[in-house]
């Protein structure tokens, strides 16, 4: 009999509804039964494509004796962090304290009024030499909340006391003289890129070792830092290198789907060689923007097919009917024996291969490293998964596996493409990776982000620019109230169980107005249509209500009315997503410019940066997403200003230059003589008098609202372009 959990809009929970633990939503009811029944509460966070989480599932909550023991003991509560991950971030800091690390699943005993005293992650069903089993622990839990509660429940004061003292601690800039923020950030931003040279693999690209993530804020950072050092200068290409080596040893590596498109969340070995196969959006909409920042900063036409391979497979694989971007593709899929296990969708064994292929087996196996036991070595799976099966990755460059097999280089690669297209075809036949097919608001504005900054650069016919419209107009129909501005988290299509469907009941946080708002002040400068500049400032107005501290500045994760949150929290981490208050510094900044200085944007944006001083002058690299506002924050603003009809191919030319220019940020804004520049006057009166001359489209640059005579040729724009921001002088 299902249990609580079948009625949730979640993939995640709705994974768990037919098991034998008597699973309840996150929520009064679970709380109220808990304090009624003076039980401790079982709180198990994950969400649907998490790998972990589907072992911890099968070993443990789909046994009944197991579940006998958690429903006897405890008051069992399911959440999918994807949904409330200010649920899970509270509890996620709890169980790093106390453990020293962290992951999903995870598992946290909490008092009836939430407090925590015990946590971990995944938990086998057995006791291990290193590790006690499931029962194991349950049974010592279940036995302290009955003997020895008063420990359990001081363990739980003590846990948020020392959480709140470290956050507190960590927040305190450090002593010492108050330097001007300038001089500190310029150290910070030092400390950073000195950071990332020193953790640089230079054998296989990315930071750090196993596993290795892409972690797309730290690239981000680099390529800021070139362009403000300049390409050509020593910092800057060093800068550029590490990037790009990054970005071209992942595409080479198991983590690239060479065959369908997009990455992988990350790679177990320090080579990008195994993947876990998990295809997150907010990844694919991240990487994406940085390849198209490399392609800018470089020329090199490698990087903007990086970017149309993950945006293909985005539009091919995780875009839903009505435009919006689904979440997530599960690690996991049926192999050939009908059983789940990880890669198996991706996986091919040479006799596969050898019967798909036939002939052109050899080109294939010599460039992806196909072997015929299968190329996966037996410490890197250790569950036996991927045994006798092989991962495509690049082995050799293609001039050498074309000179190996006597090939011209470039016939070899047109056969290559076309080899991996009927691997594709093949693969359709397999079942897919489960799919979790809710739309989150924050990952969509990332993406939204990545399609606005592909038409800058890629154009592609207007392509990407449709794509980027149809997830704003979605976001704004089926997920923002109009009449409170209230953006909301998720939303799921309605199913024949769930007629209702659409749109969840939680609001959005602070992370997904972030990165909307960002979606949309990038789509204005893709494409000028001023209602999306207009939705920005009401979101962000918003975000401001629910979220900023007025007391210390920077946003809140969550907002101030939910009663259930033991804690507050701030985040000060851009690691797989970047922190709200980092990217919303940044759109401060960029509104400031865009909006004038009347609406206290520029002032709030460097108060962000101010609130989060202890975090980057300790570890600035910690926060490289936020680092990027600084530039913004610490220069006057900077706008070009194109005045004419952006339908005009005129006006198209100028905004092209503007998009390839890599150097200084400049906002872009369009004076196109209607409502749009109107609405902008009201708001900054000196943009009313920028017009074309003799109606021919032109580009103003300009610096704290003092602009250069205009520009009507494109190759006059990329000169200015070119001059150092504050070195050309403005009547």
């Amino acid at each position: 009999m299902p249990n609580a959990l079948a009625a949730e809009k979640s993939p995640y929970l709705l994974q768990h509804a037919d098991q034998p633990v008597e699973w309840l939503p996150w929520g009064e009811a679970a709380f109220a039964r808990a304090r009624a029944e003076d039980r401790p509460i079982f709180l198990s966070i994950g969400y649907s494509t998490c790998h972990w989480c589907h072992v911890m599932a099968h070993e443990s909550f789909d046994d009944p004796e197991i579940a006998a023991a958690l429903n006897a003991g405890f008051i069992p509560v399911k959440v999918d962090r994807e949904e409330r991950p200010d649920v899970d971030k509270i509890y996620m800091t709890y169980v790093q304290a106390v453990t020293g690390r962290g992951g999903w699943p995870l598992s946290v005993w909490l008092t009836p009024d939430l407090k925590p005293f015990y946590g971990g992650t995944y938990f086998p069903p057995k006791d291990l030499p290193a590790r006690p089993g499931f029962p194991r622990v349950l049974a010592a839990l279940s036995k302290g909340w009955r003997e020895d509660r008063a420990k359990l429940l001081a363990e739980g004061d003590r846990a948020l006391e020392a959480i709140r003292g470290q956050i507190a601690a960590e927040a305190a800039p450090p002593e010492g003289e108050d330097k001007p923020l300038f001089e500190r950030a310029g150290t910070a931003f030092d400390a950073a890129f000195r950071h990332a040279v020193e953790t640089f693999d230079p054998e296989h690209g990315g930071f750090g070792g196993a596993p290795k993530f892409p972690r797309p804020a730290q690239l981000a950072f680099l390529l800021r830092a070139a362009a403000l050092q300049g390409p050509a200068s020593e910092a800057g290409a060093e800068a550029i290198r590490l990037v790009t080596a990054t970005l071209q040893a992942m595409a080479r590596g198991g983590i690239h789907d060479h065959v369908g498109g997009g990455y992988h969340r990350y790679a177990v070995d320090g080579g990008w060689f195994v993947p876990h196969f998990e295809k997150m959006l907010y990844d694919q909409a991240q990487i994406s923007v940085v390849c198209l920042e490399a392609r800018c900063a470089t020329g090199d036409e490698r990087y903007a097919w990086m970017a149309r391979d993950i945006l293909g497979y985005v539009e091919r694989d995780l875009t839903s009917p009505g435009g919006a971007c689904f979440t997530a593709e599960d690690a996991d899929s049926a192999d050939a024996q009908g059983h789940l296990t990880e890669g198996a969708f991706y996986l091919w064994s040479a006799a596969q291969l050898r019967g798909l292929l036939g002939p052109d087996f050899p080109l294939l196996a010599a460039h992806f490293g196909v072997q015929d036991d299968g190329n996966v070595p037996n410490e890197l799976d250790p569950q036996g998964e991927f045994r006798g099966g092989n991962i495509l990755a690049q082995v050799r460059p293609l001039a050498a596996t074309a000179a190996q097999l006597q090939l011209d280089p470039a016939s070899a690669n047109d056969r290559l493409v076309l080899l991996l297209e009927r691997l594709r075809e093949a693969r359709r036949a397999r079942p897919r990776p489960h799919l979790d097919d809710k739309i989150l608001a924050g990952p969509n504005g990332l993406m939204l982000s990545a399609l606005a900054l592909a038409h800058r650069t890629l154009g592609d016919g207007g392509r990407y620019l449709a794509a980027a419209t149809r997830i704003a107009e979605f976001l704004r129909r089926e997920m923002h109230d109009e009449a409170t501005a209230t953006l909301y988290r998720v939303w799921r299509a309605p199913a024949p169980a769930d007629p209702c469907g659409g749109r969840g009941s939680t609001p959005a946080f602070a992370e997904d107005y972030a990165a909307v708002i960002q979606g949309l002040l990038d789509l204005y400068e893709a494409g000028f249509e001023v209602r999306w500049l207009q939705w920005a400032e009401r979101l962000q107005a918003r975000m401001d209500a629910r979220f900023w501290d007025e007391a210390a500045g920077g946003y809140f994760n969550s907002a101030a009315d939910d009663p259930s949150l033991v804690l507050r929290l701030k985040e000060d981490y851009d690691g797989a997503e970047p922190a709200p208050s980092s990217v919303a510094a940044l759109n401060l900044l960029r509104l400031g410019a865009l909006l004038g200085k009347d609406a206290g944007y520029r002032e709030r944006g460097v108060r962000t940066i101010e609130a989060f001083r202890g975090r980057w002058e300790r570890a600035p690299h910690a926060v490289p997403q936020l680092l990027c506002a600084f530039e913004l924050g610490l220069e006057s603003p900077r706008l070009v200003v194109l005045a004419g009809d952006p339908a005009d191919p005129a006006f198209h030319a100028l905004a092209a230059v503007v998009a390839e220019s890599f150097g200084p940020r400049r906002n872009v804004l369009a004076a196109d003589g209607g409502e749009g520049q109107r609405w902008l006057a009201e708001r900054a009166p000196w943009l009313a008098e920028l017009r074309p001359p003799g109606g021919r489209p032109a580009a103003f640059v300009c610096e704290d609202e003092r602009c250069l005579p205009p520009v009507v040729d494109p190759a006059a724009l990329r000169d200015l372009l070119a001059v150092p921001a504050g070195r050309s002088e403005a009547p």
